[in-house]
């Protein structure tokens, strides 16, 4: 089975300002990141859609502890967003102080940006991956 979005592609997409997902043609589903099957239904018959760079806070958590080589960009917020066409994506919130983030964050309107991450010894190098600041 070939991918039809690779993460490097879905990647180079965030770099020229374009969330790309993809729309399951058994249910309609969209799945984003990318991934083999429909994470709803397990289909395989997928297309690759540009999907709108809106929606809400669902839950979040604060980061003051970094993984392995990431030290210098603590403290930081992990949010996961529910899409405006229903899939669900995670990301950093980048228009807060961590130390002001309260329960008032869940519902918060927001749009999708992105931020080149450095690479580490767990990941292939620079890749761009999904930020979030307030609508």
């Amino acid at each position: 089975m070939d991918y039809k979005l690779t993460f490097k592609d879905y990647s180079k997409a965030l770099t020229k300002g374009t969330l790309l997902g993809l729309k399951c043609k058994t249910c309609g589903n969209i799945t984003t990141p990318p991934k083999m099957t429909c994470q709803e239904c397990g289909g395989t018959d997928l297309e690759v859609v540009e999907v709108k760079k809106k929606g809400k806070i669902v839950t979040f958590t604060n980061v003051s502890v970094a993984p392995e080589g990431r030290q210098n960009e603590v403290p930081y917020i992990i949010v996961l967003v529910r899409l405006d066409e229903g899939p669900w994506i995670m990301g950093n919130l980048i228009d807060i102080d961590p130390a002001s983030a309260n329960m008032d964050l869940i519902g918060r309107d927001v749009s999708v940006g992105f931020k080149i991450f450095p690479g580490d010894k767990f990941s292939p190098g620079d890749q761009a991956r999904p930020v979030f600041s307030f609508s």
